[in-house]
């Protein structure tokens, strides 16, 4: 028998473009002879579709979906994640078509609300085994969260099933592929089943998807597997026995290799879904701007993003050669802006009221502020969003300024520590030498103040990054770190950083997440809070 698993990246809320898109699928699988199609979790109207589903005319939408679908699925088992409304309730479903007919569905047992999830605000837990008779082979229906649990698989055993088909809009982390693969694995040694695991692929909001559907057979192993980062459609075949028939499998891929391409394609998939016209970004001459351009350009092609170097009276002449020609390597349209003379007419307007006041941020933060309203004018006469540089650690201590280099549409590196980011952009380069040597080994500083350097007001970005693992990604407290090693009043200092920031974090753009905590939907603390763990 053959199997289409349908990788596919739709666009949340707008049902009649997924659903076209699922039609040309549906015709794909039957040029290939597929007696059946899989298509991923909510499908339909994409993932997570959020408050949308509070809407009566959402299920309008939905209802005259269905009824085009049906249409095709002539000669085709068709299996599709759906939001499906009763009088008093809601599911997150599966549907199974046949011959312009409903067969059957499936409603999501186990509702994930941890982390990014938040199911159990919209919907209800169903609490029947699905299995389906195709040609005499029984397949047991799962969703996402239901193949994370023991139970749901067992049952569909029980219940007959001989295959699993799965149903998922898994999203991106690092380590998330061996994590699922391992868990996969475990189900498949409980039951004895082959599983075909269907994933969403594309970038919504903040969160990604990666794709890297598969295929396991009775024996645990990758009998078929999908492209990460990317559409597809794959076709896999049944055997008599059950099983699935192994195919080439796709060559693996570095951990840097993974977690750019998903920071490209969720960049894409912002940009593109929201209709703006390209991007642009403030090129300094330091490697978060020098990265996240080169992520731009691969994600957008380098006709669709602009690149504006602003230099100050403390900005250095390496960081003007270098800035220059990173956007020749790219191939960028660039441009040159000095601030110093909206600095000196903003620093003159506030000569009175800072009379007697020493310099301090203040002054560091006018040149910053300027730099933000010369990008954001630029982008509303252009159409393109201004994609904002700061890396996670940054934006873990405030080490940004609020209407400054935090102004724009997107963070790109909102999750991505300073570390990682020097390891991204060397492999950047080990495709093609686009960043310039001296961005990456050059000492970082945010050139306000003279012989600024970053470590005049942080700890060695080694050391903050792994605090902040403890402290952020795994809420450990202050003992607990100083437990693992690390010096205690820097210990100290960086939490109360973090804890003073939240409210500058909650006025960021939005950008992708690829850890396992980042900030935004997974990690929710009150902006007013008296609770000090600094202990």
């Amino acid at each position: 028998m053959q199997l289409t698993i349908a990788q596919l990246n739709p666009l949340a809320g707008d049902i009649a473009h997924n659903a076209d898109n699922i039609i040309t699928a549906i015709e794909t699988a039957k040029q290939q002879y597929s007696k059946l199609i899989i298509f991923p979790e909510l499908a339909l109207c994409g993932y997570p579709p959020e408050d949308l589903l509070l809407r009566d005319d959402f299920y309008l939408a939905v209802d005259k979906a269905m009824r085009a679908i049906l249409q095709h699925t002539k000669n085709i088992y068709v299996v599709f994640g759906y939001p499906r409304k009763t009088a008093d309730a809601l599911y997150n479903s599966a549907v199974v078509m046949h011959q312009q007919k409903i067969i059957a569905t499936y409603d999501k047992q186990c509702l994930p609300n941890y982390g990014v999830f938040d199911e159990k605000r919209y919907f209800t837990a169903g609490d029947k085994t699905g299995v389906i008779d195709i040609d005499g082979t029984k397949f047991g229906i799962l969703i996402c969260e239901d193949l994370w649990q023991s139970q749901p698989i067992a049952h569909a055993k029980t219940a007959g099933a001989e295959v699993i088909l799965s149903l998922n809009a898994s999203p991106f982390h690092l380590n998330k592929m061996a994590q699922r693969l391992a868990i996969m694995q475990q189900r498949q040694a409980e039951t004895g089943l082959a599983i075909v695991y269907v994933n969403l692929v594309g970038g919504q909001d903040e969160l990604i998807f990666a794709g890297r559907s598969f295929a396991l057979n009775k024996q645990g192993d990758y009998a078929a597997l999908a492209d990460a980062f990317k559409e597809e459609i794959l076709t896999i075949t049944l055997d008599a026995e059950h099983n699935i028939v192994t195919q080439p499998l796709p060559k693996v891929t570095s951990s840097d290799a993974i977690v750019y391409d998903a920071l490209v394609l969720a960049v894409k998939d912002y940009v593109t879904k929201n209709g703006f016209k390209g991007a642009l970004l403030g090129l300094s001459g330091g490697i978060d701007s020098a990265l996240t351009l080169a992520i731009a350009v691969d994600a957008l092609g380098a006709d669709n993003v602009q690149a504006v170097m602003m230099p100050s009276c403390y900005t250095a002449d390496m960081s003007l050669h270098d800035a220059e020609q990173e956007a020749k390597n790219l191939q960028v349209h660039y441009s040159v802006i000095p601030i110093e003379k909206p600095v000196t007419i903003f620093n003159d307007l506030l000569k009175d009221e800072f009379e007697g006041l020493a310099a301090d941020a203040t002054e560091e933060n006018i040149q910053a502020r300027c730099r933000g309203v010369l990008l954001m004018a630029i982008s509303n006469k252009s159409g393109k969003i201004v994609l904002t540089t700061g890396n996670k650690s940054e934006m873990a201590v405030g080490y940004a300024t609020l209407y400054g280099d935090m102004a724009g549409g997107f963070a790109v590196l909102k999750d991505v520590p300073k570390m990682l980011v020097y390891q991204l952009a060397r492999y950047r380069n080990s495709i093609s030498p686009v960043i310039p040597e001296r961005v990456i080994h050059r000492p970082p500083s945010a050139e306000l103040a003279p012989d600024q350097l970053d470590e005049n007001s942080l700890p060695p970005y080694s050391v903050l990054d792994a605090i902040l693992e403890h402290y952020v990604e795994q809420d450990h407290s202050v003992a607990d770190i100083v437990d693992a090693g690390f010096e205690a009043e820097t210990v100290k200092h960086v939490v109360l950083m973090v804890q003073r920031n939240e409210y500058k974090r909650r006025q960021s753009a939005p950008g992708p997440r690829v850890t396992s905590r980042a900030y935004g939907r997974d990690r929710r603390y009150p902006i007013t809070s008296g609770f000090k763990n600094n202990h």
